[in-house]
């Protein structure tokens, strides 16, 4: 059966090209959609299998919108992580004067991204925001106007038709995107895996983030990511975003989950899945041996316990 993939649209994107250097996804259905929230509806209605979109990018941090819909979404899981380097040029009809340019399109990230060095060279032009670097470029090679230019892949200026006029306006050239791939149930563990979850503060206390770093740091677990976001449910209410080296089939991992969820009730588990970079192995075995041991340990004690 062939898989069918949505991501951000239409064709010429950055998540398109991240999405294709997957060689398993080769002979995949890819369906471009026209938001972020399209995909993901998309996967959560069954339209297509699998869903591909931005979360993090290195430069202008995380892509708020994907946060947002992950932590109202507890029926998709995250399923892999691709990082790949964004391709950002200035893109426009062939024989643009950039001296005329007012107008410069893309997606907000990519233009955070790129706003110094495009700002120096197109200082007279306002930035205007689309959906995505592609729209971008889409929507300047159909328009035959000469005082606009897009920020975008070059992949996008061949497939539309545009001019490549200035390579990689990057104000960071080099800088990575972190994808994340949505679809439902949690892949095998890996030994290089990462866990994501969402904790929800519904009562504020004094120490309480400090309470979910001390369920993590207490059975040596690293955490690659926190971060916090209006829940959109009342001011100064927020979810914490918390990614976790470990799998959720690891010991440590599912005790720290049964801790939290035991303390703050709010959790909601965003997936466990193989980290993009390889490196390093979760957990040696002599680790989950240990605490295995541990739990025997504790289990022998509750044994002598005496009858009431």
């Amino acid at each position: 059966m062939t898989v069918r993939i949505g991501y951000l649209g239409p064709p010429g994107t950055n998540t398109e090209a991240a999405l294709r250097t997957q060689e398993d996804f080769a002979d995949a259905e890819m369906t471009p959609m026209s938001t972020i929230a399209d995909v993901v509806e998309g996967v959560a209605s069954r339209k297509v299998d699998l869903g591909l979109v931005p979360i993090e990018n290195q430069v202008e941090g995380s892509v708020n919108i994907t946060l947002d819909v992950l932590a109202q979404r507890p029926d998709l899981l995250i399923r892999r992580e691709i990082v790949s380097v964004v391709d950002n040029n200035l893109i426009g009809l062939s024989g643009t004067d950039l001296g005329e340019v007012r107008e410069i399109l893309s997606h907000p990230h990519a233009t955070a991204q790129c706003r110094h060095t495009v700002e120096g060279l197109l200082p007279q032009a306002v930035f205007v925001a689309t959906n995505s670097t592609a729209e971008a470029v889409q929507e300047v090679a159909g328009s035959e106007r000469r005082d606009r230019v897009a920020i975008g892949p070059r992949i996008a200026a061949g497939l539309y038709g545009a001019t490549v006029l200035r390579d990689d306006v990057s104000d960071h050239p080099g800088a990575e995107t972190r994808f994340v791939l949505l679809g439902h149930g949690v892949p095998p563990r890996t030994g290089a895996d990462k866990t994501s979850i969402v904790c929800h503060l519904g009562v504020d206390r004094p120490g309480s983030l400090l309470a979910i770093l001390q369920e993590f740091a207490a059975r040596g677990l690293n955490l690659t990511k926190i971060e916090s976001r209006p829940t959109k449910g009342g001011l100064g209410e927020y979810w914490f975003f918390i990614d976790i080296e470990g799998h959720l089939a690891d010991a440590l991992v599912q005790d720290a989950l049964r801790g939290l969820r035991f303390r703050f009730g709010s959790v909601h588990f965003l997936g466990s899945y193989p980290r993009a970079r390889r490196r390093g192995i979760f957990h040696e075995e002599e680790e989950e041996a240990a605490w295995a041991q541990a739990g025997e340990w504790v289990t022998g004690l509750v044994a002598e316990m005496e009858g009431d």
